[in-house]
């Protein structure tokens, strides 16, 4: 008798054409592997989550301290603000009392050069530079005037910037007006 086998060639090397290893299910490869994915992303999703719910919980402790600070910072403010205050009436006082003494050692000054028969009707300051107006009899008063400003040491840079008589009123005032510095 002879047998004729119809069927098809052996299987058994087409699964080990496929396989990896022999013997070895690719199902059970496929659901290892399946698993292993569905556990490395829900691993990624507990870090997600934890790291969510940290930065909130740590957002709302930055707005808690905020809140706290922006009290101390409007304490902050308000002192800043007094403290200028203070410092501007403070350098007030002290200019006020700076220049408080140059009016009375010009005037001192002034009573000590004066002639007899000079009378100053004005005294201006503009700066540094100093205007002195007045009237007088004579010229030779106006010119002890002067020489006394110079001889002071207190008065610089004196010059008449206007000197007029007038010949119609007797008697004949001279009214003048000098320039000057004075320097402590």
């Amino acid at each position: 008798m002879i047998r004729i086998n119809l069927a098809p060639p052996s299987t058994t090397k087409r699964a080990t054409a496929f396989s990896i290893a022999p013997g070895l299910n690719l199902g059970v490869v496929f659901g290892i592997l399946a698993l292993a994915v569905i556990g490395l992303i829900g691993a990624y999703w507990w870090k997600v989550s934890s790291d969510i719910a940290w930065l909130v919980a740590e957002n709302e402790r930055a707005e808690q301290e905020k809140t706290r600070l922006a009290a101390v910072i409007a304490e902050g403010q308000r002192f800043k603000r007094e403290k200028e205050e203070l410092e501007g009436r403070v350098n007030a006082i002290e200019r006020v009392a700076r220049n408080q003494t140059r009016p009375t050692y010009l005037l001192d000054a002034m009573a000590d050069v004066l002639p007899a028969d000079l009378w100053l009707t004005r005294i201006e300051e503009k700066g540094q530079q100093l205007r002195l107006a007045g009237t007088t009899y004579s010229s030779v008063a106006l010119s002890d005037f002067m020489a006394n400003l110079r001889g002071s040491g207190k008065f610089k840079d004196v010059d008449l910037v206007e000197s007029r008589q007038d010949l119609t009123k007797s008697p004949r005032l001279i009214t003048f007006e000098v320039s000057c510095r004075f320097e402590i």
